[in-house]
């Protein structure tokens, strides 16, 4: 659709003339996200109030205009694209710290605050908040909110949508509405702030969040534990999760990953098989109790080496190892399908298994590493699409991984969320009476769809 002179004039008004980009150049960069996907918008506007955004929605639902959120663009489910042009609203420069109420355990931030400014101000108090993707440098609260992200602490600590006290946004019909609580309880009414967490600005866009936040612990210790084959690990896993002491982190790497990282240290692993990241927190003086209970825990059938960080530089060292992964694997392939399934910690060894059997049939290396914790799994499909062969197989081999994921009692997205990449997929794991629900949920807050349209839902 073109794109309207009235609109053009009406988001000037609302923010300003240098604070609305058309030219197709300056918009380019706008129109994708971690995902690779591009689509370039008609227009970019950037916001600095709500009421500038109020005025931004009412505008483009005036005019029928499709109205995408970006926060830093740092999803890898193209959920910030712009597929049909239109406008893309960011928040990058409505990035204030409002408040710390160290009192209360909570924080007010706007939506483009990176988490590791959110991380900064809240230790500054004794706090973190417990979100902590490996991209906290460059990625937004809005945008963590947005998709429920989490990371290694989630573990322990949670993902968003459990550290998030209310929301202030404006819905796809124009309207402020405020929701949540200030409070560590809440019972009243429907929890909307809940319903838009994870909701990819397809309901409403968030203006500013109260988040709920965590005393930093005192101690922490780290530990790496090396294993035979996946099942060892695996196995270690569930003990680790059912004995009393809970670790803030627990992370592993299959056995194409370390081969992966081998290419670049022969040294680093003694021929694993997997590998285990398990990291504790707590008081000083529980912290030698807690490594006991997590080395008896992980010890066990086919553990090759136990390793216990002394140092801070050790720590560094091992989680450097994890963290350097997605970067490494950018160069193994043009290309990367990154999917964060998740199933249950028991049938980890049967995701694998089934993954090694489909990277070998559609010839597709497949690297797995993540937070085996909540059975959260990082799936890689490296493959360049420059070879035919590999370009027919990719998709294929990905239907099927959905398909082996929701077999074992499992799901499609544990913090990455649905966007484009796997909207087409979503019919597999919820029931058609549950998305008629979430359709309407939708109809609810953004009569007119305009927010981040052909997102979450299968094209109709």
């Amino acid at each position: 659709m073109a794109y309207p002179a009235k609109l053009d004039s009406a988001l000037k008004a609302a923010v300003g003339p240098d604070a609305v980009l058309t030219d197709p150049a300056d918009c380019f960069a706008y129109g994708y996200d971690n995902s690779r996907k591009h689509h370039l918008p008609d227009a970019v506007v950037w916001a600095r109030t709500e009421d500038e955004i109020q005025a931004i929605v009412v505008a483009c639902r005036r005019h029928k205009t499709p109205l995408v959120v970006r926060g830093r663009g740092t999803g890898t489910a193209g959920g910030s694209v712009p597929l049909r042009g239109g406008v893309v609203l960011s928040l990058e420069r409505m990035n204030r710290i409002l408040e710390v109420d160290a009192a209360n355990r909570l924080m007010r931030v706007e939506p483009g605050a990176t988490n590791q400014a959110v991380q900064k101000a809240a230790a500054a108090h004794g706090f973190f908040w417990a979100p902590d993707p490996t991209s906290a440098a460059y990625c937004s609260v809005g945008g963590n909110i947005a998709v429920n992200s989490a990371g290694p602490r989630a573990v322990k600590y949670g993902s968003a949508r459990e550290n998030t006290l209310g929301l202030r946004a404006i819905t796809g019909a124009g309207d402020l509405i405020i929701v949540g609580v200030n409070t560590s309880k809440g019972a009243v009414g429907y929890d909307l702030t809940r319903l838009l967490i994870g909701s990819e600005g397809t309901l409403a866009i968030i203006t500013q969040a109260t988040l709920k936040l965590t005393p930093l612990p005192v101690a922490k210790r780290t530990l790496r534990a090396i294993y035979q084959n996946m099942h060892a690990a695996a196995d270690a896993v569930a003990r680790i999760m059912a004995q009393a002491i809970t670790p803030c982190a627990l992370e592993f790497l299959d056995g194409a990953a370390i081969r992966m990282l081998e290419a670049h240290d022969a040294a680093l692993f003694a021929d694993a098989g997997a590998v285990l990241l398990i990291e504790v927190d707590g008081p000083e003086a529980a912290m030698e109790e807690s490594v006991m209970a997590l080395t008896r825990a992980a010890t066990g059938a086919g553990l090759k080496e136990l390793t216990t960080a002394q140092t801070q530089e050790e720590t560094l060292a091992l989680w450097a190892v994890r963290k350097a992964l997605s970067p490494r694997l950018r160069t193994l392939a043009p290309n990367k399908l990154n999917e964060d399934v998740v199933v249950p910690v028991s049938r980890i060894p049967e995701l694998i298994a089934g993954l090694d059997e489909l990277s070998l049939r559609f010839s597709i290396p497949i690297v797995n590493f993540g937070h085996a914790g909540n059975g959260n799994i990082h799936v890689n499909l490296l493959y360049d699409s420059q070879n035919p062969e590999q370009e027919a197989h990719a998709r294929p081999c990905l239907s099927e991984v959905f398909d082996l994921v929701l077999a074992l009692g499992g799901t499609l997205s544990g913090e990455h969320g649905i966007g484009m990449e796997k909207r087409d997929y979503i019919a597999r794991a919820i029931d058609p009476h549950s998305l008629r629900l979430m359709r309407a949920i939708k109809a609810q807050f953004d009569p007119d769809h305009i927010l981040n349209p052909d997102k979450l839902f299968p094209l109709t």
